[in-house]
């Protein structure tokens, strides 16, 4: 809840005073002993907290998802397997789960879908990247527009959808293997343009490697490049420009 939240609730009697104060104790954030909770990330950033899952314990993730959904702050979580979500879902059951883009969603305040993003991919193996972008970006309120399997293998695939792509604000290019979608894109339209390399291809393609270098060495302006395989923080890059294109 946001400052206004709080004190209509307050005023309104639907929180009492101890209630507010236990609140206020924690504003900022709460330290859980296995975590330090950003409760104002939203506030400070303008996106909701993000919890990357791989890795975590699951007793400590089981606990920080309780954390936020106590206080109804809306939470993603990213990186998260099947068997994560059945253990947040037993004690969350307003939970829910995407396979492909791997990602735990808890909303309690849905935002209003801005502007528009688009999501290119070069093949269908790079879905679990896409989908991690564009769950990201509709979670945190910008409108995705999404253009799978349009790679330079066969280009009359991403002609035929050009005028489309080019109505959006900011354009997340997805591909593994060479990593040319970013560049041929970035000759075609006049929008800003983050490339995300993954680590789909065979052997010389060194698990996106191959992909992350050719982005960087890009002969074409306007391309920004993230990590190999984060379709997160691509879409957060993307949702900060789309927003401030559509609050001028």
């Amino acid at each position: 809840m946001n400052d206004k939240e709080f004190l209509e609730n307050i005023k309104n009697g639907k929180m009492t005073i101890d209630e507010g104060l236990a609140y206020l104790k924690d504003f900022n954030f709460k330290d859980i002993d296995i975590a330090k909770l950003d409760f104002q990330r939203k506030n400070r950033r303008g996106f909701p907290e993000t919890i990357f899952c791989q890795g975590k314990e699951d007793f400590a993730l089981v606990e920080i998802f309780k954390a936020f959904a106590e206080r109804n702050d809306s939470v993603i979580g990213t990186r998260a397997t099947k068997d994560q979500y059945e253990l947040v879902k037993r004690e969350i059951p307003q939970a829910k789960y995407d396979p492909t883009g791997r990602i735990i969603s808890l909303e309690y305040e849905s935002l209003p879908q801005i502007g528009n993003i688009a999501i290119c991919t070069g093949g269908t193996a790079d879905l679990f990247v896409a989908e991690e972008a564009a769950l990201t970006a509709e979670f945190f309120g910008s409108k995705v527009s999404r253009f799978y399997d349009v790679g330079v293998s066969g280009l009359h695939r991403m002609l035929n959808k050009i005028d489309e792509i080019k109505k959006a604000n900011v354009i997340i290019a997805i591909a593994g293997m060479e990593g040319a979608l970013a560049t041929v894109l970035a000759g075609l339209v006049d929008k800003p343009i983050i490339a995300v390399p993954t680590s789909v291809g065979y052997g010389a393609s060194f698990n996106g490697i191959s992909a992350l270098l050719t982005m960087l060495s890009t002969c074409a302006e306007g391309i920004s490049v993230v990590n190999i395989d984060n379709g997160y923080g691509a879409a957060y890059a993307a949702c900060q420009i789309n927003k401030l294109i559509e609050e001028k």
